[in-house]
């Protein structure tokens, strides 16, 4: 995978499997990384130290993808700072814990957190995205899980966002 002079925003990429992905962008030759995060700052700029060793530009960039402004701005600004964007990998998530049985324990509050992250948050940067990535004849890849196909993991809320 060649990706010289490509411009990536990986949402959830201060750990696990989105920072994997950034390293492996970098390491592909992307011209930069913007490494969305929602709350660990630490984490995100771990992830940008490490991006720029293997010779990229990274910008830690938090937003909550649950929040179609913040996605829009987090947009407008890697444009505005690289004048492009080619890549969008949408791998944030989130979870709460709750045994399958338990469905009094699956509030209002629990399912909308979950589904507003995994589920709007991901369109909400597609379709933030999509017009500059026509620009570029870019590509949109979407992080899910097998909880999706076997109805399990940590929540019902999550099997279904997922």
């Amino acid at each position: 995978m060649d990706l010289a002079g490509r411009v990536a925003i990986v949402t959830g990429g201060g750990t696990g499997i989105g920072r994997a992905t950034c390293m492996r962008l970098a390491k592909a030759g992307a011209k930069a990384v913007v490494i969305n995060y929602s709350r660990s700052a630490d984490d995100a700029e771990s992830t940008a130290e490490e991006v720029r060793r293997l010779g990229s530009s990274a910008v830690p960039h938090q937003a909550n993808i649950a929040d179609e402004g913040m996605v829009k701005a987090m947009v407008a600004s890697t444009v505005e700072r690289y004048a492009r964007l080619d890549v969008l990998v949408n791998n944030a998530g989130t979870t709460h814990f709750i045994p399958h049985p338990d469905l009094e324990a699956l509030t209002d509050e629990v399912w909308n957190d979950i589904l507003s992250v995994n589920l709007k948050g991901t369109f909400f940067c597609c379709r933030a995205a999509a017009p500059e990535l026509k620009k570029a004849n870019g590509a949109i890849v979407n992080i899910a899980s097998i909880a999706a196909h076997r109805a399990s993991g940590s929540s019902i809320a999550y099997a279904v966002s997922k």
